[in-house]
């Protein structure tokens, strides 16, 4: 399962892999790809997108699910 999230507050390369430690800790999370300019994370895995949002969001970045 693939779950795009639109991702905000992100500015710069240790954005982006404070993002990604986050997201691939989740549990099921199979593989985390954050892309700083479309401002977008594309997950990998069979984890709840709430639970994807919440480990954005303690990063201090806030997080929606891409098309929602």
């Amino acid at each position: 399962m693939t779950t795009e999230l639109n991702i905000t507050g992100m500015s710069c390369g240790h954005c982006v892999k404070a993002v990604e430690k986050a997201l691939t800790a989740v549990p099921g999370v199979e593989a985390a790809q954050v892309d700083l300019a479309q401002g977008r994370a594309t997950v990998q895995g069979a984890a709840d997108p709430q639970t994807l949002i919440a480990a954005v969001q303690e990063e201090g970045y806030s997080a929606q699910v891409a098309g929602a």
